[in-house]
């Protein structure tokens, strides 16, 4: 009985921050960065705007952990390559990757909202997340495909995934704000984006070639 009176607060207190980072997420949704106000997500979340400072210390700390909680690379990368045989210098890492990033972008509204605030303001929390960002790539090139390629080819390689992220990136976010077509290609279709993934691996494949 006593551990339930411990923990009793300690519950409410994590359910209480799950949803002040929902109401973040809410307002991305809605009324996009712009409306990330303290008055804003406190009420959206139906709480006292002085939990917010309770619990996170600012608002920029509270839009700073919604952040991570959403970025694609952050949160999966690492994973992906405890998973994976990397015994072909990271070329299917690299396809999986890829791939799932192009589709867990589609899906992300939140995300996509993030990535257009990159683009439109230099802040503080969306310049450390694009560091980390930069940090975990770093990692899997290094320790995995650099050595692979050698150095004469693993500054090109690195070429090829940026454009094919950034491709990524944009193909989704103009897919959800201008319209579906884009080179022909119906982006909102299972048929159009399985091009787009054919594509990637052909790409990596193309890039393995000795």
């Amino acid at each position: 009985m006593p551990r339930k009176v411990v923990q009793g607060p300690i519950r409410d207190k994590e359910k209480t921050k799950q949803k002040l980072l929902a109401a973040v997420g809410k307002i991305l949704r809605v009324k996009g960065y712009s409306g990330l106000k303290v008055s804003k997500i406190a009420a959206v979340a139906g709480f006292d705007k002085k939990l917010i400072y309770e619990y996170f210390g600012s608002t920029d700390k509270l839009i700073d952990e919604y952040i991570k909680s959403q970025d694609y690379w952050s949160n999966n990368l690492a994973g992906s390559s405890a998973e994976i045989d990397l015994s072909d210098g990271g070329k299917e890492l690299s396809k999986i990757a890829l791939i799932n990033q192009f589709e867990s972008l589609k899906k992300n509204k939140e995300l996509q909202k993030i990535i257009l605030w990159e683009l439109s303001e230099p802040k503080p929390i969306l310049r450390r997340l694009a560091d980390e960002r930069e940090e975990m790539g770093d990692v899997m090139f290094k320790n995995i495909t650099d050595p692979y390629f050698g150095e004469d080819k693993a500054k090109r390689f690195r070429a090829i995934m940026a454009l094919m992220i950034s491709g990524a990136y944009y193909l989704n976010i103009h897919t959800a704000a201008n319209g579906s077509t884009f080179c022909g290609l119906d982006m909102k279709s299972e048929e159009g984006r399985s091009e787009i993934e054919k594509a990637i691996v052909e790409i990596i494949d193309f890039a393995y070639q000795k």
